[in-house]
């Protein structure tokens, strides 16, 4: 289960960068999409594919049973999740505004209008 995990963040990550490498800034915003995708699920296959029960400890006792899930890289992915939504969102905002002022979403046409 790992290996297809572990293809499919190859996947995610090149896609992602060919996808930002291309002058179109939509195209650029859907790469930096693809490849936060790839980075969350990078995370929670670090984490490791363990089914277990809840990571409750259990009143007197000093740690949590076997065989229970890791809570660690679930609180990583949210909270990854949370940062990619606003980066993604504030990009967007800001390629609105550009293509409002320019008239074009070319990144190479957006560096004429520097002077």
């Amino acid at each position: 289960m790992e290996l297809i995990f572990a293809a499919t963040v190859a996947v995610l990550y090149a896609g992602g960068l060919y996808m930002m490498l291309r002058r179109n800034i939509v195209k650029f915003l859907l790469g930096l999409a693809m490849l936060s995708h790839g980075a969350n699920l990078l995370i929670f296959t670090a984490g490791g594919l363990t089914r277990g029960k809840a990571p409750l400890i259990e009143p007197g006792a000093d740690a949590a049973a076997a065989g229970v899930a890791d809570p660690l890289p679930q609180a990583l992915i949210l909270t990854a999740i949370v940062i990619s939504f606003a980066v993604l969102a504030f990009a967007l905002v800001l390629f609105l505004r550009a293509y409002r002022l320019t008239g074009t979403d070319d990144l190479d046409d957006l560096r004429s209008t520097e002077s």
